[in-house]
């Protein structure tokens, strides 16, 4: 099968981050892309959801909170799938 390359453009911080957290997980960037990807295609869209609040959303103060947001969100998803 022959295939393609995707690029796109992160801010050095989260590629940083990205694998790190790839790697602790014992898997690529790249592998954790093909992933997305796959469960993309697989559920027709977004394998989470995705939708616009009810209620306007209050930005965070910083991208210190966003990003403290973004670890407790993403360690009660790892948990959920365990």
């Amino acid at each position: 099968m022959a295939t393609v390359q995707f690029a796109t453009h992160v801010d050095e911080e989260q590629a940083a981050r990205f694998r790190e957290l790839t790697k602790a997980l014992g898997t690529t960037p790249s592998d954790a892309l093909r992933m997305f990807v796959s469960a993309f295609n697989a559920n027709r869209g977004f394998p989470y959801d995705v939708r616009v609040a009810e209620e306007p959303a209050t930005p965070f103060a910083n991208e210190s909170e966003a990003l403290d947001f973004v670890d407790h969100f993403a360690a009660e998803a790892l948990d959920a799938g365990r």
